[in-house]
């Protein structure tokens, strides 16, 4: 059932929202050619505990799965999602997508950028700055009286256009109480269908979109979500609040 959060409520899924805004700007000033995932990952954690909140990703174990073990998801050209934070370093021309989640006061924040490593090619230049523009598009249509798909059609018109496709298997949410909350949010549909849209409602949208085909395979480590052409993949998220006229971003 979709939650329709009271002005405190959102006021509180704010303060975790802002802690994984600032994260994700730290964590772009050290993201570098020779910087390992796991130095991200500390730095992150240690920023996360300094504002008294806790990692939302961390020992998070949905069913039939095993604990997350870590406090973000680096996710390195062909990994869409979830990539598990270890000693792999970044090397120039690389993508990395970082997927931040905060619990403070019993409320979740999420947000997710990916970042060029130094210098890249002009094809993952285009990836990068269409996905985010995706991300804005299906933002433009979280508003009070539209339909959810309305969001989801704008993200899929928006990177089909750009010759990308957008990935099927895995969707945004509602956010608050719980990280993963109804409705979940695809990022392809048909306007005009799903759910109405009412003020309150949050939601976490998060384009995820590939070079090539949409398709997508899951590692052994249970987690990690990779392109299964091998071709790279960009993830962009905000939390946002639907509101009348325009929606409020919550992690920017």
């Amino acid at each position: 059932m979709v939650q329709i959060k009271t002005r405190e409520e959102v006021d509180l899924i704010r303060e975790s929202c802002r802690i994984v805004a600032q994260v994700l700007r730290m964590l772009e000033k050290s993201i570098r050619p020779g910087v390992s995932t796991k130095e991200l990952d500390e730095i992150a954690e240690d920023f996360i505990r300094s504002q008294g909140a806790k990692p939302a990703f961390k020992g998070y174990n949905p069913p039939n799965t095993k604990a997350y073990p870590a406090s973000i998801c680096a996710s390195i050209d062909d990994e869409v999602v979830h990539g598990i934070p270890n000693g792999r370093t970044l090397h120039e021309g690389e993508v990395v997508s970082i997927d931040v989640g905060v619990l403070k006061g019993r409320y979740y924040g999420d947000g997710a950028w990916t970042f060029a490593v130094a210098k890249v090619s002009e094809k993952k230049e285009f990836l990068l700055k269409v996905t985010q523009e995706s991300l804005y598009r299906g933002i433009e249509q979280a508003v009070a009286g539209k339909k959810l798909h309305d969001i989801s059609y704008a993200v899929q018109q928006h990177v089909e256009q750009a010759g990308f496709s957008v990935v099927r298997e895995l969707a945004g949410h509602g956010i608050g109480k719980r990280l993963h909350e109804d409705p979940p949010i695809p990022n392809f549909g048909e306007p005009g269908t799903g759910i109405e849209l009412r003020e309150g409602m949050t939601l976490a949208i998060e384009p995820m979109v590939n070079v090539g085909t949409h398709k997508i395979r899951l590692m052994h480590d249970g987690w990690t979500v990779r392109t299964q052409d091998g071709e790279p993949s960009a993830h962009f998220e905000h939390t946002v609040v639907v509101r009348k006229g325009k929606a409020e971003i919550l992690t920017e």
